[in-house]
């Protein structure tokens, strides 16, 4: 989900679009346009106090903002087993509604300006997850089109990219008394607009919550009832029984017609992560086994090359005669794992805790962490390049009367600390106690 950043980072997105475009080679326009996203009569009263109004000039107003009907009651606010404690809040969706406006002093120039901007909307109605990544890195980095912001930096931090909805671009009408009352309510003389909505923003919170501890006993099994000529995968099971597998980790995945399998694939679509691992091992033609990589990565790593975590799909390649065989896909979540080397044994209690913990995989930019310490949770601090040693703040960390379990989660998965072989299972790997 995104943060409260994701507002801005729309409009800086639609901006920095406007400004390549005008700017591209073998534009008509023979001034500089500049593109701007202020309200209408502060771009009049600049007109009025900066001397003489400037030839071109594109104006992005976001003049309301609406919650989104659909994903408005999606869900509910869970609460904790004393039916107070609030655990996690729906997203927060939103519909932006904007004014796109020109400017120009000569003949059919509003116009053109207009056409260019129109045609552009019109061309891309989805913002798609790479374009949003890389306008924002461009405004980090370069001095157009508004050098000297001191919000640039951090709009890369916002999730926008990452939510899991796509920005969407529609246009939207505004009759004559609307648009006559909008202008007025604006004090601004009216020029030509084009107004749109833009769909989706979820925002969520990243603040201090509880969690429920992991359940210890889960045992769940399909039994297909016919089997599939094709090469098919009906279960992956990392080992010793854990939900997920971390990285080094051995993972026997079954199936049928498998004799041929000759490497896997495992895909993450919102990191655009791709990772092909041959050679399988123990392939036979109802199973394989393939092993998650694990490089040594001692830091800095600016580009890791580990696989972060998260949930993958997990497809195989069958060769079947003469020809490759691509199987279905099945989920495969790669958990963190916080350092053997990390025990500090006891965190003192307080107000603005900071605890570092090193783990692998790399963190990267626009994923989301947090630090559980019993029950309690805390969102990692802003993450600007890939770490293995993230640093999570709490705003108010509670002693915790014993020695409890320690877990990072990311992306929804968490480090394993349970050790399934035994029977009951029990809690194990790190732990500290808070006095």
């Amino acid at each position: 989900m995104s943060n409260g950043l994701a507002i801005s980072g729309v409009t800086a997105v639609l901006q920095y679009y406007l400004h390549e475009l005008y700017a591209e080679p073998g534009s008509p326009f023979t001034s500089a346009v500049n593109v701007s996203c202020l309200a209408p009569d502060l771009v009049q009263h600049s007109f009025q106090h900066n001397g003489p109004e400037p030839e071109n000039q594109v104006n992005l107003f976001m003049h309301q903002v609406m919650h989104n009907a659909a994903w408005r009651n999606v869900d509910l606010p869970s609460l904790a087993a004393d039916g107070k404690t609030r655990q996690t809040s729906p997203p927060l969706a939103l519909n932006l509604h904007y004014l796109l406006t020109v400017y120009a002093t000569d003949y059919w120039q509003a116009e053109a300006l207009l056409g260019y901007a129109l045609m552009m909307l019109h061309e891309n109605p989805v913002l798609t997850r790479n374009d949003i990544s890389n306008a924002l890195q461009a405004l980090s980095t370069a001095p157009e089109p508004y050098p000297g912001n001191p919000l640039t930096p951090f709009l890369g931090s916002s999730g926008l990219a990452n939510q899991v909805e796509m920005i969407k671009i529609t246009p939207e009408t505004l009759g004559r008394e609307e648009m006559a009352w909008l202008w007025t309510a604006l004090k601004a003389d009216y020029r030509p607009t084009y107004p749109f909505q833009v769909s989706v923003v979820l925002m969520q919170p990243q603040r201090q919550t509880t969690a429920a501890l992991p359940v210890l006993r889960r045992r769940v099994r399909a039994q297909p009832s016919l089997v599939s000529p094709l090469p098919t995968l009906s279960e992956v099971s990392p080992p010793n029984d854990q939900p997920a597998a971390v990285l080094g980790d051995i993972v026997t995945v079954a199936g049928t017609t498998l004799t041929g399998a000759s490497s896997a694939l495992l895909v993450n679509a919102p990191l655009g992560i791709q990772q092909a691992i041959s050679p399988l091992s123990n392939v036979g033609a109802a199973s394989f086994q393939l092993t998650v990589p694990n490089p040594n990565l001692p830091p800095p790593q600016p580009n890791p090359t580990d696989l972060p975590a998260g949930v993958y799909l997990l497809t195989a390649q069958v060769l079947a005669g003469a020809n490759i065989v691509n199987t279905n896909g099945l989920p495969l979540a790669v958990a963190p794992r916080i350092s053997p080397a990390w025990a500090p044994g006891v965190l003192a209690s307080g107000s603005a805790v900071t605890v570092t913990v090193p783990c692998s995989p790399y963190l990267r930019p626009g994923q989301q962490a947090s630090l559980l310490i019993g029950d309690q949770q805390a969102p990692a601090d802003p993450i600007t390049t890939p770490t293995n040693s993230p640093a999570f703040t709490f705003p108010i960390l509670q002693p915790t009367g014993g020695v409890v379990p320690v877990r990072i989660r990311v992306d929804g998965i968490d480090s394993p600390i349970i050790d399934m072989t035994q029977s009951p299972p029990v809690f194990t790997g790190p732990s500290v106690q808070v006095t």
